[in-house]
């Protein structure tokens, strides 16, 4: 089993930034790739951003390309999401993912991890 909390949400004016963490624990290996999902009150679940286990690939929401940046530091099994030029929109309820993967790549497909986060809240305001 693998854990994972969430930390760093809270409540930023629009044009602000955040940083997410996602410590993850239990029997977290190297080769896990880790993803940040987001849920909006009455919508569903959407992919954020994504990071292969070893950090070399990476993919992103077209909504929060060139605003939000997913990295991770293996040697403290800690994935994080800095979130720059944040607007209402972006406000939810944000998820953190794991999954082990064979192979290095960054998986966007929410059915394929088996790890999930409790979630923090990010609220924007206008």
């Amino acid at each position: 089993q693998v854990q994972l909390v969430e930390s760093g949400g809270g409540l930023v004016q629009a044009g602000g930034s955040l940083r997410l963490s996602c410590a993850a624990s239990g029997r977290a290996r190297i080769s896990y790739a880790m993803g940040w999902f987001r849920q909006a009150p009455g919508k569903e679940r959407e992919f954020v951003a994504a990071i292969s286990w070893s950090g070399g690939s990476t993919n992103y929401a077209d909504s929060v390309k060139g605003r939000f940046t997913i990295s991770r530091d293996t040697r403290k099994n800690t994935v994080y999401l800095q979130m720059n030029s944040l607007a209402p929109e972006d406000t939810a309820v944000y998820y953190c993912a794991a999954v082990w993967k064979r192979i290095d790549v960054a998986v966007v497909a929410s059915d394929e991890y088996d790890y999930w986060g409790q979630g923090t809240q990010v609220t924007v305001s206008s």
